[in-house]
């Protein structure tokens, strides 16, 4: 019998080593590496054996493309591009209880009652009546959803390389499989890594849907090897706090439609309902005359949505102030401080300093700059920024306001919701809008520097 090669393979990074470390040299994790054995290739690489002959076609071909599947969720197929592509493989992840098991589940059902089509749920951390507990709380027990609880890769193949082929098919997780000729546990790297590449060759055959369930990590990335996010096609993030009722739906890889879409979903007791006009959902509670609060008109996606950014400033006795942002680049904001007190004199090195964006968004456009410069000049000067104003503009270290992607939207957005005025970059705005009414409703303040933000707050504090 051949000896077993043993090699020592990363969890974090999928990085091989000649022994075991308690640090990984690749990418630097702590505790991540593991052994693995293997049987050794002999002879090694390919041998004289001539391979088959592949067949090379033209770049436009004649077929016609698949429909895409629509699901009727409006905010799950604006995700995925506008509906399931068959075939394709679609790595969801997100935090242990932020609704990925339940968001799949109502896709399946959605899937049976509107196209009659045949949907999979397989489950390898649940048993059946588990699922069908959730089903009952949210009302599908009558949808059309086949159910297993099932690990074994080779079975889940067998099972669904045979007969009709499903339309949809879900493994509940990814990190529960295992592939029986491997001598290493459930959720390692090479079981990850084979069980995902088996499953999606089959999905490619057979041309269905394939859901794959990650768990995430405590830095909020898909447990497992890094390779597993390039061997899909869609990799969506489920975002939110758990003690909050909204979810964030987020495409970080769409090979069938735009990354960075995101779709708004709203937590209650029969599962999760979509929010089709998140901006007046996300700015519904907040209240005027308070000072360190405004409002950002951002892209998420393709779409403008509107946020309430809120800042507070407390003085304090401690040489190092402390600085808590929720929803925000922690390393942003220390950037906007020291532009605020370097270009437009307005010193902050003696408060704490709070930064959350409401509603459980979390906003990574440089354009949210300026709201949050103006949030913050309102809070330490006590002065209100107008509530009928929204914000929007990059800063620079200099202390100029630049030009950001997208300023039409944001305004038409804003003026849908029913603001009248907007504080944007002055060299985006054209000529004929600089300082005057937009569709005689919404007016529109051109900056070019962060001085005159801060002049214009102290401003509107003078007249009210």
């Amino acid at each position: 019998m051949a000896k077993l090669n043993v090699t020592y393979i990363c969890n974090k990074c999928g990085s091989s080593q000649a022994k075991w470390g308690g640090q990984c040299d690749a990418c630097g994790e702590w505790n991540t590496i593991v052994e693995q054995k293997s049987n050794p290739l002999t002879p090694k690489g390919l041998s004289k054996k001539r391979g088959q002959k592949i067949e090379l076609v033209k770049l436009k071909g004649n077929e016609k493309p698949r429909p895409r599947m629509r699901t009727q969720i409006i905010e799950f197929d604006r995700v995925c591009g506008g509906g399931l592509v068959s075939g394709s493989a679609i790595l969801v992840g997100g935090d242990p209880g932020i609704g990925k098991s339940t968001i799949l589940l109502q896709v399946c059902a959605a899937l049976s009652y509107k196209d009659n089509a045949r949907c999979v749920y397989i489950s390898g951390e649940e048993s059946i009546d588990q699922v069908r507990m959730r089903a009952k709380r949210l009302g599908l027990s009558d949808a059309n959803v086949e159910l297993a609880s099932a690990a074994s890769v080779r079975d889940i193949i067998t099972s669904l390389d045979e007969g009709n082929s499903p339309t949809v098919v879900v493994a509940d997780s990814i990190q529960t499989l295992f592939v029986d000729n491997l001598d290493a546990a459930p959720g390692t790297v090479s079981q990850v890594r084979t069980s995902a590449q088996e499953l999606i060759s089959l999905a490619k055959q057979r041309s269905f849907a394939l859901f794959l369930v990650g768990h995430v990590t405590k830095e909020g990335n898909i447990a497992g090897p890094k390779v597993l996010e390039h061997m899909v096609d869609c990799v969506l993030y489920f975002e939110g706090e758990r003690g909050h009722q909204f979810r964030i739906l987020r495409a970080v890889k769409n090979r069938f439609g735009s990354a960075d879409e995101i779709g708004v979903f709203e937590m209650t007791d029969a599962g999760l309902s979509q929010v089709q006009n998140p901006s007046a959902l996300f700015i519904a509670d907040r209240e005027n005359g308070i000072s360190g609060n405004c409002v950002f008109s951002g892209i998420e996606g393709s779409r403008p949505m509107l946020v309430e950014i809120q800042a507070l400033t407390a003085p304090t006795a401690f040489s190092t102030p402390r600085r808590a942002v929720v929803g925000w680049d922690t390393n942003r904001l220390s950037m906007v401080l020291a532009v605020l007190e370097t270009r437009c004199g307005l010193s902050t090195s003696g408060h704490d300093i709070y930064l959350n964006v409401a509603g459980g968004l979390r906003i990574s456009e440089p354009a949210a700059d300026l709201a949050v410069a103006a949030a913050l000049i309102s809070s330490i000067t006590g002065i209100p920024v107008p509530a009928e104003v929204v914000v929007f503009g990059e800063i620079g270290l200099s202390g100029e306001v630049r030009r950001v992607t997208q300023s039409g939207a944001r305004v038409k957005e804003a003026q849908k919701l029913g603001f009248n005025g907007a504080i944007a970059p002055k060299k985006h705005l054209k000529p004929s809008s600089e300082g005057k009414e937009i569709n005689n409703d919404l007016h529109v303040i051109g900056i070019s520097h962060l001085i005159e933000l801060l002049e214009y707050i102290r401003v509107k504090g003078k007249k009210t």
